[in-house]
C-alpha cells in the first residue's frame, strides 16, 4: 500500500489505461471482427444477387465537369427555382432537378454578426461541388431524365413551406415523369416522383437518390469527429471516414428503409427512403479526371409499370444542421430509426448523450450554454459528494500525519519491510486510507470525456457565447497574454520569426488556461507533499505543463475544469479547516494581511 497521492494517481492511470485496452481487445476488436465478417459475407451475398437482378436496379455511373467555374457562374449555368424558408436559402437546378445550391441562413461562417452564412450544396461545375439528386434507372430505355435533362415548371414559383415546386420532362416515349419538391421550415425536403406509362407495353424502373460530394474541402477533414460516409442501414450504423472511403471504398448494404447519406462535423445532407421499402445502398468513391467523387446513394426495387398504369415513389432529403432535438423529431414524425445518430457520440455514446440532455435542460433553464456547464459541474459535485468528501478527508489526514510518516521513514529507512509495516499501523490507527485520494479524478474523467465530446460535437454548442470576450463556448480561448489579452494594439501571430510559434495551440495561453493553471496549482499545494524530491518537482510542475496541454481546448471546457478545481479546493479548505491541517489559502492570506491565521 503506498502512502501518497502521487502514487495513487500513478495507480489510477496505469488502472484505466489497463481497462481501456482491456476494453479494446476483448469488446471492441471482437465486435469489428464480427461486423467486418458479417459485412463480408453480406456483400458476398448481395454482389451474388446483384449478378442475377434486373439491369434496372443499378445507380448511374458519375463524372465531375470537365472544367472548374466560379461558384456564380456554375449556378448560372441552368435555369432555376429559388428556395426560401426562415431556414433556408439557395435555389434548385431545373437542369437534372437538382437540389444542389443551398446556404444555412441560421448559422454563420464565424461569430461576427456580418458573418455570410453556411454554405451546404454547391452546384456542379464550382470547385468541391455538393449536391443531391433523384431519378430512375432501368435497362435498355432511351430518354430516362439525367443530368442534362431540363425539366419544366408546371406548378409553384419559390419552393417554400406550404408552396410546392412541381416539374415534369417526358422521355418521347411514352413516359411522362413528374416530381413534386416540398420543405418544411426546417432542413426537410420531401421529393415525389410520378411516373405514368402512356405507351404500348410494360416497362421495368427502379427509383434512386444519390448525395454526390466532388472533392472534400480542406476544413472539412478532422481527425476527432466523425466525417464522410454515414447511414443507418441493415438495422446497424455506418460509418467511413473520408480517408478510408477513399482508400478501401464503401460497403453495399441491402435494407428495408433507413437512411443514409454524407456527414461532416455539424451538417448532414441525409437521403431517407420509405421506411417500408427494400433498397440497396452503397458507398462509393469514382475517380473523375483529377476528382474524387464521394457518393451516397440507394437503389429501390424495380417497378414494373404496365401501360396506362403509374408508380410514385416519396424520398425525403435531409439538408441542414445536426440540431438533436430537430433530428429526434424527424425521427417520430417521419419513423426513421437513429437519424440523431448523425450526431458523433462515439463509443462512450452512455456518458455523452446522457451528459448533452442536461446540458440541454440547464440550458432551457437559464438561457446560457456556459452558465449551464457551471450548473452541471456543480450537480456532478452533488451527485458525488459523499464519496469525494470521503477522499479528501483521507488526504487532509495523511498530510495531517505527514510528520510522523516523515519520522517513521528515517526510523526505518534500512528496513523497507519494518517501515511498510509501521506506516500500515499508523494509517489503521488513524483511519486513513490512501487508495481513496485518486478517487475525485476517477469521478472527473467521464465527466470530462463526456463534455468534451459533447463541446466537439454538436451544433447546439456552435458559436454558444458565455459572457465578455467568451463568444464560443467550442472554440478555443480567443485571447493570448501574448499582447497583454488584447490590450496591446498588435497581432502575436504578426510578430517577425517568433510569430508562428506565439500562435501555436502549445502556446496560445488565454485567461481561462491560466485560471485553470492557477487553480489545479492550489489544488495540488493541499495534497499531501510526495516524500520523494524528483516526485515533489514533478508535481509542481504538473499544473504548469497541464495549463499549455489545455490551454488550446475549447474554453467551454477549460471553464468547467476552472469551476470544477474552484468547487474542489473549497471542500478542501473546510475540510482542512475542520481538522486544523495548514494549508496554502492560510498561507496565502497570512502573506497578504501580514497576520498568521489560526487554523481550526
Amino acid at each position: 500500500m503506498q502512502d501518497n497521492n502521487s502514487r495513487n494517481t500513478i495507480i489510477f492511470v496505469v488502472a484505466a489505461v489497463v481497462i481501456l485496452i482491456a476494453y479494446q481487445f476483448f469488446v471492441l476488436d471482437p465486435a469489428a471482427k464480427k461486423r467486418s465478417a458479417e459485412l463480408a459475407q453480406q456483400q458476398r451475398a448481395e454482389a451474388s444477387a446483384q449478378a442475377n437482378a434486373p439491369k434496372a436496379a443499378a445507380a448511374p455511373g458519375l463524372s465531375a465537369a470537365a472544367t472548374v467555374v466560379s461558384r456564380a457562374q456554375a449556378a448560372s449555368a441552368s435555369p432555376r427555382a429559388p428556395i426560401a424558408t426562415d431556414a433556408l436559402s439557395g435555389s434548385i437546378s431545373l437542369r437534372g432537378a437538382r437540389i444542389d445550391d443551398l446556404y444555412l441562413k441560421n448559422y454563420r461562417t464565424t461569430v461576427e454578426k456580418n458573418a455570410p452564412p453556411v454554405e451546404l450544396l454547391r452546384p456542379e461545375g464550382a470547385e468541391n461541388a455538393y449536391f443531391a439528386e433523384f431519378g430512375w434507372t432501368g435497362a435498355n430505355l432511351p430518354g430516362l431524365p439525367n443530368a442534362d435533362t431540363v425539366w419544366q415548371v408546371v406548378e409553384g414559383s419559390t419552393l417554400a413551406p406550404a408552396k410546392p415546386l412541381v416539374l415534369r420532362t417526358q422521355n418521347g416515349q411514352g413516359l411522362t415523369f413528374t416530381r413534386k419538391i416540398e420543405v418544411d421550415d426546417k432542413f426537410m425536403f420531401t421529393v415525389t416522383d410520378t411516373v405514368a406509362n402512356l405507351g404500348t407495353g410494360s416497362v421495368t424502373l427502379a427509383p434512386y437518390a444519390s448525395v454526390q460530394r466532388q472533392g472534400i474541402p480542406n476544413d472539412r477533414r478532422n481527425q476527432i469527429v466523425h466525417e464522410g460516409a454515414i447511414g443507418w442501414l441493415g438495422d446497424e450504423l455506418r460509418q467511413v471516414k473520408y480517408a478510408k472511403w477513399l482508400k478501401e471504398g464503401g460497403p453495399t448494404v441491402s435494407s428495408t428503409g433507413g437512411w443514409t447519406g454524407i456527414t461532416d462535423k455539424y451538417w448532414l445532407t441525409a437521403l431517407i427512403p420509405e421506411q417500408t421499402e427494400a433498397i440497396q445502398g452503397q458507398y462509393r468513391v469514382t475517380k473523375s479526371g483529377a476528382t474524387d467523387i464521394y457518393e451516397a446513394n440507394f437503389v429501390g426495387r424495380p417497378h414494373i409499370i404496365p401501360a396506362g398504369k403509374q408508380v410514385v415513389q416519396t424520398t425525403h432529403l435531409f439538408a441542414g444542421a445536426k440540431v438533436v432535438p430537430v433530428l429526434k423529431d424527424y425521427d417520430a414524425k417521419l419513423g426513421v430509426p437513429r437519424l440523431d445518430s448523425a450526431v458523433d457520440w462515439g463509443n462512450f455514446w452512455f456518458i455523452t448523450r446522457p451528459m448533452f440532455m442536461l446540458l440541454e435542460f440547464f440550458f432551457h433553464l437559464v438561457g446560457n450554454f456556459g452558465i449551464a456547464i457551471l450548473l452541471l459541474t456543480v450537480t456532478v459535485k452533488l451527485l458525488f459528494f459523499p464519496l469525494a468528501n470521503k477522499s479528501y478527508e483521507s488526504l487532509t489526514k495523511m498530510k495531517k500525519v505527514q510528520p510522523q510518516v516523515e519520522a517513521l521513514r528515517a526510523k526505518f529507512k534500512d528496513d523497507p519491510a519494518k517501515q511498510q509495516q509501521e506506516l500500515m499501523g499508523l494509517y489503521q490507527k488513524e483511519k486513513i486510507n490512501p487508495l481513496t485520494g485518486c478517487l475525485p479524478m476517477l469521478v472527473q474523467i467521464p465527466v470530462f470525456y463526456g463534455l468534451y465530446k459533447v463541446l466537439t460535437v454538436t451544433i447546439e454548442m456552435r458559436h454558444a457565447p458565455f459572457f465578455g470576450w467568451i463568444q464560443d463556448l467550442s472554440a478555443k480561448d480567443p485571447l493570448t497574454i501574448w499582447n497583454l489579452f488584447g490590450l496591446l494594439p498588435y497581432n502575436p501571430a504578426t510578430v517577425p520569426l517568433v510569430g508562428p510559434i506565439l500562435n501555436s495551440d502549445l502556446l496560445h495561453l488565454g485567461p481561462m488556461a491560466l485560471l485553470y493553471g492557477l487553480t489545479m496549482f492550489l489544488s495540488t499545494a493541499m495534497n499531501p507533499p510526495q516524500p520523494d524530491p524528483i516526485q515533489q518537482k514533478i508535481f509542481q510542475f504538473m499544473p504548469l505543463m497541464f495549463m499549455f496541454i489545455m490551454a488550446p481546448f475549447a474554453v467551454g471546457l477549460l471553464i468547467y475544469w476552472c469551476w470544477s478545481n474552484v468547487l474542489t479546493i473549497l471542500q478542501q479548505y473546510v475540510i482542512m479547516r475542520r481538522f486544523k491541517v495548514d494549508n496554502p489559502i492560510d498561507q496565502i492570506i497570512a502573506k497578504l494581511t501580514g497576520k498568521p491565521r489560526e487554523v481550526g
